[in-house]
C-alpha cells in the first residue's frame, strides 16, 4: 500500500470519527446507551494508531 493510500484512509477514518462523536453527544444529551459507540470509537483510535505507524513507515522508507 502506498502512501497516498494510507493518507486516504487515516482521513476516512478521521471522518468516521467525527461522525461517530457527534452521535455520541446526541446520545448523551437524550440519557441514551453510549457504550457500543464508546466502543467503535476505542476501535477507530486504534485503527489510527496503526495506520499512522504504517505511514511512518513508508515515510521512512522514502
Amino acid at each position: 500500500m502506498n502512501k497516498k493510500d494510507i493518507q486516504y484512509k487515516i482521513e476516512d477514518l478521521k471522518a468516521d470519527y467525527v461522525r461517530l462523536q457527534h452521535d455520541l453527544e446526541k446520545l448523551e444529551y437524550v440519557k441514551g446507551n453510549l457504550h457500543p459507540l464508546e466502543k467503535q470509537l476505542a476501535g477507530i483510535e486504534q485503527e489510527l494508531r496503526e495506520w499512522n505507524k504504517k505511514l511512518d513507515e513508508v515515510e521512512e522508507e522514502s
